[in-house]
């Protein structure tokens, strides 16, 4: 019989660590060392800062990001291109989307890929929820010619990912909206020796004019 060498306290900090992605049981423990040591400095901040997340934090009712405030700051944001959604898999590929400023406009979170393997299907995802939204009328522009919209279809480049982008352009097709998604193929520095054979097919499949 192994003896336990931590109190229950201890030992419930680290099996909760050990929840986190990324850390196993080992990087657990010693993170939980290393919060415990520094107490003061991490400990008891990290602990309000979560308490006020857990309090404060809730997920957009409009696009699935999550924020203090709800609708989040993204979809209140005036300034955003409204005529444009994003869609991703994830939370974090938003934030990704963010961190890079690649874009300035709207996004909708589906909460995961089609996966009929692990029982993932439709009506698992917000699939529904991102209908609705482009279903709504953008009104006219300065000519009087109604706005379209246009849905960036931001998946991840896996099976799952391009099953659910197709389910999601059949949804939408009858739909006065123009649907892109992501290039995929050589990354801005690569160089072709390192790259595998799909990013290599993909790349000379959506070549464009030089």
């Amino acid at each position: 019989m192994v003896q336990r060498v931590t109190g229950p306290e201890i030992e419930a900090l680290i099996q909760l660590l050990a929840k986190l992605p990324g850390l196993g049981p080992r990087s657990a423990r010693r993170a939980a060392l290393h919060l415990i040591k520094k107490k003061d400095q991490v400990l008891r901040p990290l602990a309000h800062a979560a308490a006020e997340a857990a309090e404060k934090v809730s997920e957009c009712q409009l696009c699935g990001n999550v924020d203090t405030a709800n609708p989040c700051t993204i979809c209140l944001d005036s300034k955003r291109d409204r005529n444009t959604i994003v869609v991703v898999e994830d939370v974090a590929d938003l934030w990704a989307l963010e961190r890079a400023q690649a874009v300035n406009s709207l996004y909708h979170v589906l909460g995961g890929t089609l996966s009929p393997l692990d029982g993932v299907g439709p009506e698992d995802l917000s699939i529904d929820g991102l209908i609705n939204r482009v279903s709504e009328p953008l009104g006219v522009d300065e000519d009087g010619n109604p706005r379209k919209r246009e849905v960036i279809l931001a998946v991840n480049a896996t099976v799952e990912g391009q099953t659910t982008a197709y389910y999601i352009t059949e949804r939408l097709d009858g739909l006065d909206v123009k649907v892109t998604r992501l290039a995929h193929g050589v990354p801005v520095g690569g160089e072709l020796d390192y790259l595998d054979e799909g990013t290599l097919s993909a790349a000379i499949k959506s070549r464009s004019d030089f």
